[in-house]
């Protein structure tokens, strides 16, 4: 039997009723900038060492088109089919490994090579929500997240409903 191949990216997905992120923390004279999804779907996002552009359509296609959001009808559609806002959030920590008391980050893509994917991932989310009918109609949102910041979220989720993805 083969080995396994390892992950090259990690998502974690969340049913939104309504979610709020921090992008830029208060500074003096101005106050926090945030962006704000309602309901919909919020996307943790992280790539690991091996990940490449190739992968991008594949992660994309698979999260906008699972079926994890409950319509009004109680059956399960996807975020598309909802249709719901998207809410992206860089979350290198995904990428975490136990290593006695401390989380290591070994199999996460350097910084620079992340940035470029995740922003290859926002891109293509927004013009996969923008080329969908009933999202265009209902005027859905993509929002993110800056990536390589700490940032706050206030989440509200109609659950804990909270699936894990890998790639």
């Amino acid at each position: 039997m083969a080995a396994a191949r390892p992950a090259r990216a990690r998502a974690l997905l969340q049913q939104s009723v309504s979610a709020r992120l921090q992008v830029r923390p208060p500074e003096s004279g101005s106050e926090a900038q945030w962006v704000e999804i309602q309901r919909g779907l919020v996307i943790y996002i992280c790539f690991f060492k091996g990940a490449d552009e190739d992968l991008v359509p594949k992660i994309v296609d698979t999260l906008l088109n699972v079926k994890l959001s409950e319509n009004e009808n109680g059956e399960f559609v996807s975020v598309l089919d909802l249709p719901g806002d998207v809410l992206i959030i860089p979350q290198a920590t995904l990428g975490g490994k136990p290593k006695g008391r401390r989380m290591q980050y070994h199999e996460n893509i350097e910084k620079e090579k992340g940035l470029e994917l995740y922003s290859q991932f926002v891109t293509l989310c927004e013009k996969e929500l923008a080329a969908n009918a009933k999202c265009m109609e209902a005027g859905v949102l993509v929002k993110h997240g800056t990536y390589g910041n700490r940032q706050v979220l206030k989440l509200d989720t109609n659950g804990p409903y909270t699936h894990l993805i890998e790639f």
